[in-house]
């Protein structure tokens, strides 16, 4: 008769950023101690709270048991300690009991074990003194992780002193990620995100400073037709004070469930179309100036994934790919926009591919059977599933 542990389970939040999909996550509060923000509906009708510091502490303590369990399962599988595909299949058919957390710990170590990232919407609310305590305490248990990450509130870093953004640092912690959203004080008060063009410029450049990465959401389209000059003109102001290492696109969709939709609804916000949210992009890295990001396309809401690049180098590269697509006859963007919004075309490129344009004729069809179709709202719709 096999016997399999019964584990003690870990917290664990709900989001984390996509480049942080193989990550080990590890909750530090519960919830957005802001919450406010009309474009988000994460943790809407919800009560942030801190978590103890020696809950973190005990969860730790189990994934580091968990981790051992994995490797001590390889071993006896055959394969050394090492997390291969045949170990995590093993784990996630029940040889380590049914958690969910041990295949996440499995799943970790098969990607290489080596990130972390601290949830959930800003862990350095918590006491700098407390914050570090849960750093070494997880370096010590998993010295293996060579990178660190949290999202954070650029208001919060703000407050920080440099020295103890520079004792996180020396901590373990390598990333930050902000979602700074827009840099036009106009959307930012709009969408309530309670925060000013100088404070998101003061605390991306103090994360800067103190050695950290960081990494710079922004959300196009957030201003709506009303503001889009402004929000691409100041957020690219914004952006080149910064210089972070990195600026992720996040095209902004509006969904029933965001406090926003209300507004679209009323007609107080005018939503950008695609190509009008592609051209605001495009203002957008016209107007960065001296730095040396790297832009970032990888979420699905973005229409052109293919929006990526080292600045200054691949500046014109970038705006090649938006002028190929916005250069496109009529059909053909839209036949891309159908095919994207499904899921299944990634690149311009795609279209060429007579399957995939197949595919998206099919769709396109199925979109306007009923007759008089608003194709800015069918493709809209196509786009729900992805909040």
């Amino acid at each position: 008769m096999v016997v399999t542990p019964t584990w003690v389970g870990f917290e664990q939040g709900p989001i984390r950023p996509p480049s942080e999909a193989a990550s080990l996550l590890i909750r530090l509060n519960r919830n957005c101690p802001w919450n406010k923000c009309t474009f988000c509906p994460v943790y809407k009708g919800t009560r942030f709270s801190l978590r103890d510091t020696d809950d973190i502490i005990s969860d730790i303590d189990i994934m580091s048991d968990m981790a051992d369990a994995v490797k001590k399962l390889s071993w006896k599988l055959g394969f050394g300690g090492e997390v291969n595909r045949q170990v995590a299949q093993s784990v996630f058919s029940g040889a380590l009991g049914a958690t969910e957390q041990v295949k996440h710990i499995a799943f970790w170590l098969y990607h290489g074990g080596t990130s972390a990232f601290l949830q959930d919407a800003n862990s350095p609310v918590m006491k700098p003194g407390e914050m570090i305590r849960v750093l070494r305490h997880l370096k010590e248990k998993f010295p293996h992780i060579e990178r660190i990450t949290t999202y954070a509130r650029s208001a919060t870093v703000a407050r920080l002193t440099q020295q103890e953004l520079e004792d996180m640092r020396d901590a373990g912690l390598t990333r930050v990620h902000i979602g700074l959203e827009s840099g036009c004080d106009e959307v930012l008060t709009l969408v309530r995100k309670g925060t000013t063009q100088k404070q998101q410029i003061e605390g991306g450049q103090k994360v800067v400073a103190a050695g950290l990465e960081l990494s710079e959401y922004i959300m196009p389209g957030l201003g709506g037709k009303k503001l889009s000059i402004e929000h691409a003109r100041e957020t690219a102001a914004a952006l080149s004070a910064i210089n972070p290492h990195f600026i992720r696109l996040r095209s902004f969709h509006a969904h029933r469930i965001m406090p926003i939709y209300e507004d679209v609804l009323s007609g107080n916000f005018e939503l950008l179309t695609d190509d009008e949210t592609v051209d605001e992009i495009r203002r957008t890295i016209e107007g960065l100036e001296g730095i040396t990001s790297t832009i970032v396309s990888d979420h699905i809401l973005n229409l052109l994934e293919e929006v990526e690049g080292r600045l200054p180098d691949d500046h014109e590269a970038m705006l090649a790919v938006i002028d190929r697509y916005l250069t496109m006859d009529d059909d053909d963007r839209l036949l891309f926009r159908i095919g994207r919004r499904a899921g299944f075309l990634r690149s311009t490129d795609d279209l060429d591919t007579p399957e995939h344009r197949e595919w998206a004729l099919r769709i396109k069809r199925r979109l306007t059977e009923s007759g008089d179709v608003d194709m800015d709202d069918a493709v809209r719709g196509l786009m729900n599933g992805y909040i």
